[in-house]
């Protein structure tokens, strides 16, 4: 199932009678780029997810959900379990990766996993290499991929090969040939550092 992340913004953000200006103060965001999101003219970053959920105050997969029914309440959970099957899970397609998120339903996650499709195959289609609170840990299931961060050379991981780093450091995938390149990626990141950290920054659309 692929859920719009732009009809859960726009719901979330009519449901706290907040402008589009006003989430703009809180995500950094411009007002122009959210009102494209909502209206289905343009993707997300990672990056700028992860911004519009600690302006919200929400787990990023609750940007990927289904929307609740006006007046539902939410149910607090003991002893969470979270089943995905195959083919199934949100999913959200950017310039540069296709991303599916298993375990949607669960918020307030310790793990974040992704199954990222890579579909950059330069380095130079990336404005700026992606960075985010907490470690990453990145398994190459299909294909390969040369990893770019911050302060490492640039790295090739094949298929079954895997990395573990700091997701402060900034970095990028890159598939390398004409095959598909496929990963299995788990974030973890404390929302305390997500609020801190993504701050508005001036000129980014």
């Amino acid at each position: 199932m692929s859920t719009d992340p732009g009809a859960v913004l726009r719901q979330l953000r009519n449901e706290r009678g907040w402008t589009l200006t006003d989430v703009s103060k809180r995500t950094g965001l411009p007002v122009s780029t959210l009102s494209k999101v909502e209206t289905g003219k343009m993707s997300l970053s990672y990056e700028k997810l992860l911004r519009i959920s600690a302006g919200l105050d929400i787990d990023i997969t609750q940007l990927f959900a289904t929307p609740s029914p006006a007046g539902a309440t939410s149910v607090k959970l003991s002893g969470r379990r979270s089943i995905t099957r195959a083919q199934e899970g949100s999913s959200i397609r950017t310039s540069t990766y296709s991303y599916v998120y298993p375990a949607a339903d669960l918020l307030k996650k310790v793990l974040n996993p992704m199954f990222i499709e890579v579909e950059a195959r330069s380095i130079d289609e990336f404005d700026d290499l992606m960075r985010h609170p907490g470690e990453e840990y990145a398994l190459v299931l299909e294909g390969r991929c040369e990893f770019h961060c911050d302060l490492y050379a640039p790295a090739i991981l094949e298929t079954g090969d895997s990395i573990y780093f700091d997701a402060a450091m900034g970095h990028a995938y890159v598939a390398i040939g004409p095959d598909p390149c496929r990963i299995l990626s788990v974030c973890s990141a404390d929302s305390h550092e997500l609020k801190s950290t993504l701050r508005p920054v001036n000129g980014d659309a």
